[in-house]
């Protein structure tokens, strides 16, 4: 027989709050009570075989007694009459449950895909938003530099002097600040006068007039404006990946003075975005059935744990559609597999925000 007190017990536990309410308690329970079912099942109908053989028995016993024997054998018809009713009804058991636990199954993954989707997208807005809020302090840190004495006499004065205390003092700022490769000063034409890293990076003298975050930074209407380029491979350092952010130098670092000139600091873009993804928190066996990425708004990835950062595109049917909400998940076929892809909108903060969109893109 099927202990219902004990699975009622197992049922109830997770809402309870003795275990976790997880699909895979689901599935486990489902799987244990079909088992059980099974059990029952075929004890029943071990039993009906039994009663069927004695049901024989008894027919053959009375008709060799004769007279004698016959109210018995009415006893033994209506006990085979009543076993094959019995088997009867254990087959329609057996398919009623057969139907039961498929729809169970159904019920299962649904539930199973919504918490998985729900899990991951809430995971991809934890790594956008912790993208965002580090960003916001490079913005922070432009405006503040570009207001320096040692940067604004040196776009005034414009002797070999100013520009080396300028990089003196860019270098200062550099040893407090190692989330940067480099700092560097430009004229009003685009030409770079001064870097805090002139041991590591020449690149004083190089013209960054035609770079978009130079251009940015010519733009910029007050001293509370600054600007940005794309995460790109820069000359200035080495190739390294990297995000520019930029203001405008201004007269007397005043804020509305006239510009004189541009600052840019070079941020270790890899150092915050491809540390967050790889270390997104998933078990080893979802790692390996996973890709984790930043990717702008036309899908270009920007950080990704299958290393393709600035090579590769992420698209998918239903990408543009996903990419409008600010956080969710869809089933869509990527690279000939099934996967749940889920996805989180950079939220912003205070002033600032990215754009980009967080992915995690998981075979089912």
């Amino acid at each position: 027989m099927i202990a219902e007190k004990e699975i009622e017990k197992e049922l109830t536990a997770p809402l309870n709050g003795d275990e976790n309410f997880s699909p895979e308690r689901i599935t486990g329970l489902a799987l244990q009570l079909s088992s059980k079912m099974d059990n029952a099942i075929k004890d029943i109908q071990k039993i009906t075989f039994q009663s069927r053989i004695l049901s024989l028995n008894a027919k053959v016993e009375a008709a060799r007694v004769g007279e004698v024997g016959a109210a018995f054998s009415v006893v033994a018809s209506e006990m085979g009459f009543l076993s094959q009713e019995i088997s009867s009804l254990v087959e329609n058991l057996e398919g009623e449950a057969s139907k039961d636990f498929k729809e169970i199954a159904k019920i299962n993954e649904h539930i199973s895909t919504n918490y998985r989707g729900l899990r991951l997208s809430d995971l991809a807005l934890t790594n956008i938003d912790l993208i965002d809020r580090n960003l916001y302090e490079r913005s922070c840190d432009v405006r503040w530099w570009a207001t320096d004495n040692s940067l604004v006499d040196a776009l005034t004065k414009k002797t070999s002097e100013a520009y080396d205390y300028a990089s003196k003092r860019m270098g200062i700022i550099l040893d407090s600040y190692t989330v940067y490769f480099d700092l560097v000063l430009c004229d009003a034409e685009g030409m770079i006068v001064a870097n805090g890293r002139s041991e590591h990076y020449n690149s004083t003298g190089a013209s960054v007039s035609r770079a978009k975050w130079f251009m940015e930074a010519m733009k910029c209407r007050t001293g509370d404006d600054f600007g940005w380029g794309v995460v790109h491979r820069s000359p200035l350092v080495n190739d390294e990946r990297v995000l520019i952010y930029t203001t405008a130098v201004r007269e007397n670092g005043d804020k509305y003075g006239k510009i004189i000139g541009a600052l840019g600091i070079i941020f270790k873009f890899d150092a915050l975005a491809q540390t967050i993804v790889e270390n997104t928190p998933l078990s080893k066996e979802e790692k390996q059935k996973s890709r984790v990425c930043l990717v702008d708004e036309k899908g270009l990835v920007l950080a990704d744990t299958h290393c393709r950062n600035l090579e590769d595109t992420v698209d998918f049917t239903g990408k543009f559609r996903l990419f409008e909400d600010k956080k969710g998940f869809i089933l869509a076929e990527y690279n000939d597999s099934k996967c749940c892809i889920a996805h989180a909108k950079a939220p912003g903060y205070e002033t600032y925000t990215t754009g980009w969109h967080s992915l995690i893109i998981q075979t089912m």
